[in-house]
């Protein structure tokens, strides 16, 4: 079984984008036009493949991914969906706080497709 893989190259000019241990941040961005992707064959299968990523001493994610904090990408849906293929949902601020709770709250709610605080209606008769 042929697996391709991809190799990243970097295309910087004027230099290479190593720095310091002691610098903080980096000094160079790069853009979509810096890094090329060009497929090449490989003996790496998927299966073999360890993507999860630590995001801080008590968090790791399986699928290194984080939503952006903005109101038009992430509300209770998005993060649901984010936290389902193992990575991390980040509600925007653009709403009170009590409304970022209830937020927070229906997607801890979500934990395995199942509705923790369900409510019933009653129909009562006279």
């Amino acid at each position: 079984m042929i697996v391709l893989d991809v190799i990243i190259i970097l295309t910087i000019m004027g230099g290479n984008i190593s720095m310091a241990t002691d610098e903080k941040f980096a000094k160079e961005g790069l853009t979509f036009d810096d890094v090329l992707l060009i497929p090449a064959e490989s003996d790496v299968l998927p299966k073999d493949i360890d993507v999860s990523t630590r995001l801080s001493k008590n968090i790791t994610l399986n699928t290194p991914v984080l939503t952006a904090a903005m109101d038009t990408v992430t509300e209770t849906r998005m993060a649901i969906a984010i936290a389902r293929e193992g990575g991390v949902g980040i509600i925007h601020k653009n709403m009170s706080i009590e409304a970022q709770k209830s937020e927070v709250d229906k997607v801890k709610r979500s934990e395995n497709g199942v509705i923790v605080n369900r409510f019933s209606c009653i129909r009562r008769t006279r």
